[in-house]
């Protein structure tokens, strides 16, 4: 019994610049030559690098995450929403001033944070306002009370002005309000663009 000795079928070379038709001398040959071996090892390595250095940013961005503090979250998730605020609100006027100007804007706490921490997160809480009302007449309460009530209601102002249970935001909690306006977020934005 004799066995009969295959002939390697002829292949096109795997470098896209090349392409060009040669006879294998190995089963896993897939380069005409050694000029576009070293083309293809090269390519491999830096697919390689890059894998390699995605999950290292990876393992940096989880590492990271794990120590941010309460505070840390606190303080993403308080931009996220007010980011939302000031989308929310883009075409109304500064709510205490009634202006509307090429200035920066705010979201202005009708009840601070500092004394009612429990409506920092609060939607009917929390308006668009240009920054002079906000930093230099301390959210200017007084005109800001009298548009607030033209805009949610007498019933709804009462509301904020009264008592609520206070709250402490977990970290878990943090992430999910800072989820949910981000999803919020991006609804508005593709609400404009549309």
């Amino acid at each position: 019994m004799s066995l009969a000795i295959k002939n390697p079928r002829p292949k096109k070379c795997k470098v896209a610049t090349c392409r060009a038709s040669f006879v294998p001398t190995k089963s896993f040959q897939t380069w005409c030559s050694p000029d576009c071996a070293v083309v293809i090892v090269r390519a491999k390595q830096a697919s390689e690098r890059k894998s390699f250095e995605q999950r290292e940013r990876r393992e940096i961005k989880v590492r990271k995450e794990k120590l941010k503090s309460r505070a840390d979250h606190l303080k993403e998730t308080q931009t996220v929403f007010n980011e939302w605020i000031r989308l929310r609100d883009s075409g109304l006027p500064c709510v205490s001033c009634g202006r509307h100007h090429e200035g920066q804007y705010h979201a202005g706490h009708y009840r601070t944070v500092a004394a009612s921490p429990e409506l920092r997160f609060e939607p009917l809480n929390v308006h668009k306002q240009c920054a002079p009302c906000n930093n230099h007449k301390s959210g200017d309460i007084v005109n800001y009370r009298i548009n607030l009530v033209h805009r949610i209601g007498a019933e709804k102002v009462d509301w904020i002005e009264g008592p609520h249970e206070p709250q402490r935001y977990a970290i878990e909690q943090l992430k999910e309000i800072k989820a949910h306006y981000r999803a919020l977020i991006r609804e508005l934005k593709e609400r404009e663009s549309a």
